[in-house]
């Protein structure tokens, strides 16, 4: 499953750091997000997708590794995105 290009866009333009940037930490780790939801929802329609199930589990990891550089590099940064990406409650 993939995420449509409107959507893509526009997640890229709400965590973007300046204009045409796509590559940030924060950038991917909110278009992975948008991934894993899309995917947690075909996962429970479809619950033996087994090899949807280990792409999901790929790009959670994917995002938990970016997350942890992030907070390395400046914890703020990495609170804040955790709040506006409604990761931890």
């Amino acid at each position: 499953m993939s995420i449509t290009k409107e959507r893509k866009t526009q997640v890229i333009g709400e965590y973007c750091r300046k204009e045409g940037d796509n590559g940030s930490p924060e950038v991917q780790v909110a278009i992975l997000t948008s991934r894993i939801s899309m995917l947690t929802e075909h996962l429970q329609t479809h619950k033996k997708d087994f090899a949807c199930q280990r792409g999901l589990l790929k790009m959670v990891s994917r995002r938990r590794r970016l997350l942890d550089y992030v907070k390395r590099k400046d914890p703020q940064l990495y609170l804040d995105l955790l709040r506006k990406l409604e990761l931890r409650k």
